[in-house]
């Protein structure tokens, strides 16, 4: 299921905030080589180009559609790839992956793979959304077994897409000269009908909906059974605003020099 650059960045500055904070926390000097792995549309990886001028700073990801809004803006290089295939020229000092990593599985092999794709005194740096305890997913797994489209969607709305954070210490931290791994809740302040659902779409919502696609029936009624569910667990405030909570893992792996 393609991208849909609009969907993604209705609620773009929300999402920016956690690339951010994590950004705000490498700790490097003048990095030549700065990759931004799963860079969407390209908000990130202008940041990375502002914080460090002088380095050749590269967006890559898998979307045609995102890459097309990315180099409309300019800033950095951008190529497409596969985040799961991807291998850079040469040692990266600065990896970079905001919400990204959580769309492939094999994090056990994944994560040294990366690491070891950084330049010594290099740093990893990764955000990946951790919500899939939250209302927002569990109510769409529990959509997604309430009727006949149960067998579509039940293996992308039960999937686990990122452990707990002792996972990747106990995977990173033999490998690594440092290692810090951290966990944010946000309180998202969202505006209009449905906010919720319409986060949601450009997401976590897009294994589902690609696995209906053909089944308009059935791609309407999981829908609305989703919206019944989370019209209920996320109410209006009394001014008419909507608070999503959401939990990120954020994970600062940096390289020995030599």
């Amino acid at each position: 299921m393609a991208w849909d650059p609009a969907v993604y960045t209705a609620f773009a500055q929300p999402r920016l905030r956690p690339a951010q904070d994590l950004l705000a926390r490498i700790e490097t000097g003048t990095p030549g080589r700065v990759v931004d792995l799963g860079c969407g549309t390209g908000n990130v990886t202008r940041l990375l180009a502002a914080r460090w001028p002088q380095a050749r700073v590269i967006g890559i990801d898998s979307s045609p559609e995102m890459l097309a809004v990315a180099r409309g803006g300019g800033g950095a290089e951008y190529a497409l790839g596969d985040m799961g295939d991807w291998r850079p020229e040469a040692p990266v000092d600065v990896l970079f992956s905001n919400a990204a990593l959580h769309w492939l599985d094999g994090h056990g092999a994944l994560f040294p793979r990366l690491l070891a794709m950084v330049a010594p005194g290099g740093t990893l740096a990764v955000q990946m959304p951790r919500n899939h305890a939250a209302a927002s997913h569990r109510l769409m797994a529990e959509a997604a077994e309430a009727g006949p489209w149960r067998r579509l969607l039940m293996p992308s709305a039960t999937r686990i897409p990122v452990f707990e954070p002792s996972f990747y210490y106990d995977l990173l931290a033999p490998l690594a000269a440092s290692l810090d791994i951290w966990e944010t809740e946000y309180l998202h302040v969202l505006e209009g009908d449905d906010p919720v659902v319409a986060w949601t779409m450009g997401t976590a919502l897009r294994p589902l909906l690609a696995a209906l696609e053909g089944h308009d029936d059935w791609r309407d009624g999981f829908l609305a059974e989703y919206r019944r569910r989370i019209a209920v667990a996320y109410p209006p405030r009394p001014d008419g605003k909507t608070l999503l909570p959401f939990r990120r893992l954020f994970l600062l792996a940096r390289r020995a020099s030599l």
